[in-house]
């Protein structure tokens, strides 16, 4: 059981510094004309992008975090 969920533990973060790279790289290849877009036209996307790394990210760690505790807590017992 505790195999399976450090390898698990493994891939989220893994998965993390991914879902990270893509959105910092999401995020330079932004460019002066999605700076410069009028507000009313909606988000451009490249900003969609960025927001979806971000949010897998989070994901991503929170999952990770999940795994640890439960680690923890199989050890306590």
């Amino acid at each position: 059981m505790n195999t399976i969920l450090v390898i698990a533990l493994i891939l989220a973060m893994i998965a993390t510094l991914v879902a990270l790279i893509r959105g910092i790289i999401a995020f330079l290849q932004t460019t002066k004309e999605d700076l410069n877009r009028p507000e009313g036209s909606g988000p451009s996307p490249a900003r969609l992008k960025q927001n979806r790394m971000m949010i897998n990210r989070i994901l991503f760690q929170a999952v990770a975090i999940i795994i640890v505790a439960i680690l923890l807590l199989a050890k306590g017992h």
